[in-house]
């Protein structure tokens, strides 16, 4: 963390967006079009295309005419998502930089709360929050207990770990100079908690903006107990794997016997709570995370989650 006052007094923030034919791309950038710009900022807008084809260029470019930033497309084929976020890093030259999703839009204050909180704290990294936006369909349960949203876990007032969804970093934070998103995590996802999780030991600091909102559509594919199931299960992993990176022996053994006790606990309350949906269903999403916390201090193999082809395919090219 540096101080405030050493801060920049002018910024130039590169607003990057990795997308693998998502049709929700077109709202993406117009929402980063519209939005308000912080005092002495300029900004830069880079799309990294992630599709084996170059298949969001044209889109890409129609719409850089329509926005008050350049725009820079980057085509990085491969279908694994930390290929695309490390292009971002690559391509990246300003201050500082901000990621949003393909799928998501930013609230117009968006860049204004993010670089503001970065100025007072002199943090090297920023999270808002991530809020699902259901349509009439999605359960009832399932929008009032809003499992989709997100938002950073304090541990004694302090964020342990991070999210790409709508985040901003500090390019020139020590601890973050030459850090990459970890290729071989880039079809399973959890690359960015890594990341994050490695910052935050590394001695960098994460603080929160709530101001900075972006909203993201649940798709009807995604608007399911199965895929919160999935998507828990893989979390879960992703957090018992790091957690085995400093526990050992005795120490990991006691980590799978705690992971145990909460597996147990949460079905115990969601078999409690069986006539009510929200709670069941989030008891149960609970302990399907604790079983992937089991199986990453286990070392099972993480779930490929990335590659295949989204709903909301766009043939654009």
């Amino acid at each position: 963390m540096i101080a405030p006052e050493d801060l920049p007094a002018s910024l130039r923030i590169d607003v990057c967006i990795c997308t693998y034919r998502r049709r929700e791309l077109e709202d993406t950038l117009l929402s980063i079009g519209a939005l308000d710009v912080p005092p002495n900022a300029t900004v830069r807008v880079i799309v990294a295309d992630n599709d084996t084809e170059p298949s969001a260029r044209d889109l890409v470019y129609a719409l850089a005419a329509r926005l008050p930033f350049d725009v820079i497309y980057v085509h990085c084929p491969a279908s694994n998502i930390s290929i695309a976020r490390n292009a971002c890093l690559e391509s990246a030259s300003g201050d500082v930089i901000a990621f949003i999703d393909d799928d998501s839009t930013a609230c117009p204050q968006w860049l204004v709360a993010l670089s503001s909180a970065m100025s007072v704290t002199g943090a090297d990294a920023v999270l808002g929050p991530v809020e699902a936006v259901y349509s009439a369909n999605a359960p009832d349960w399932m929008r009032r207990g809003d499992f989709h949203s997100t938002r950073p876990v304090f541990v004694e007032g302090e964020i342990h770990t991070g999210y790409s969804g709508n985040v901003m970093l500090r390019r020139s934070s020590s601890r973050l100079r030459g850090r990459r998103f970890n290729l071989a995590l880039g079809r399973t996802g959890g690359e960015d908690t890594e990341y994050f999780t490695q910052l935050y030991r590394a001695g960098g600091h994460i603080v929160f903006a709530p101001q900075a909102m972006v909203h993201e559509p649940v798709p009807e594919n995604r608007a399911r107990f199965s895929w919160l199931m999935q998507r828990r299960f893989r979390s879960g992993q992703t957090h018992g794997r790091l957690l085995g990176q400093t526990r050992h022996g005795a120490a990991g053994l006691g980590a799978i016997g705690v992971a145990v006790a909460k597996v147990a606990y949460c079905f115990a309350l969601a078999s409690v709570h069986v006539a009510n949906a929200q709670k069941r269903n989030g008891f149960t999403l609970r302990g399907a995370m604790h079983i992937g916390v089991v199986g990453g201090l286990l070392g099972v193999r993480e779930i490929r989650q990335y590659g295949e082809e989204p709903a909301g395919k766009r043939n654009v090219a």
